[in-house]
C-alpha cells in the first residue's frame, strides 16, 4: 500500500474502533451516540470485497451486484430495537434530502445475524417506514456473514440482554456490532463512513458530491 493508503485505513479503523461492538438495547440508548464525527476520505481502505449472501427473494448476490451505482451500506439486524431502526431511518431521511437522485443509490442491508434473520424476516423488517426506498437486505449463513464482515472491517457479538455470555441454543440474545454507514463507489471501491453522529445532511451532501464526480 501507498502512504496515503495506508493513512486512510489507519484513519478508518481508528474511528471504526470508536464506534465498533455498540450495544443494541433499548436500555442503553446513549451508547449510539459515542461515535467520532463524519471524516471525509481522499484515498482507498481495504474496505469491501468478495461476499456470496441471498438477498430477501432468496437469490444469490455478491460484490458484482453492488457494481453500476454509489450504496450506502449498514451492518445491523432486524431484531435490533434502537440502534439499526435509527441508523436506517437516518438513511431514509437522506434519500428523501436527495430528491429524484436519491434513486440513484444502493441502500443494503447486510445482516449481523444469520441464524434469526432469514430471508422472509429481512423482507418484512427492509419494507418498515421510514427506511429507505428499495432498501435491500442480505443474509446467509454463519459462515457466509462471516466473511462478508471481514472484509468490510465489520464486528459484531452475540450476548444476552444483560451483558452475559449467550446459552447454547437460547435465541432471545442480543448483538452489539458496529454502528457504521458506508459509501461505496459504483465501481465497488470504499468512498466514505459515517458514524453515529453524522447525520441526514452530512451523509446527501457527500452522496451528491460523488453523484457529481460520476456525472
Amino acid at each position: 500500500m501507498g502512504n496515503a493508503t495506508n493513512w486512510l485505513l489507519k484513519l478508518s479503523m481508528g474511528a471504526m474502533a470508536a464506534s465498533a461492538l455498540v450495544a443494541c438495547q433499548a436500555e442503553d440508548t446513549n451508547r449510539a451516540g459515542t461515535s467520532g464525527k463524519t471524516v471525509t476520505s481522499t484515498g482507498t481502505a481495504a474496505i469491501g470485497g468478495p461476499f456470496t449472501l441471498v438477498d430477501t427473494t432468496g437469490a444469490t448476490v455478491t460484490e458484482a451486484d453492488l457494481l453500476g451505482k454509489p450504496h450506502l451500506i449498514y451492518f445491523g439486524f432486524a431484531f435490533c430495537p434502537d440502534v439499526c431502526p435509527t441508523a436506517l431511518s437516518k438513511l431514509g431521511a437522506a434519500e428523501t434530502l436527495l430528491g429524484e437522485r436519491g434513486d440513484e443509490v444502493g441502500y443494503i442491508l447486510f445482516t449481523v445475524d444469520p441464524e434469526r434473520d432469514t430471508a422472509e424476516k429481512l423482507a418484512e423488517y427492509v419494507a418498515f417506514d421510514p427506511f429507505p426506498r428499495g432498501l435491500k437486505g442480505f443474509t446467509g449463513t454463519p459462515e457466509q456473514v462471516d466473511a462478508a464482515k471481514a472484509v468490510y472491517r465489520v464486528a459484531s457479538s452475540k450476548i444476552m440482554p444483560d451483558g452475559s455470555p449467550v446459552p447454547e441454543g437460547n435465541m432471545d440474545y442480543t448483538v452489539d456490532h458496529s454502528d457504521i454507514i458506508y459509501l461505496m463507489g459504483a465501481d465497488g471501491q470504499f468512498v466514505d463512513f459515517f458514524s453515529a453522529r453524522s447525520t441526514p445532511q452530512d451523509i446527501a451532501i457527500r452522496v451528491r458530491k460523488v453523484l457529481a464526480e460520476g456525472e
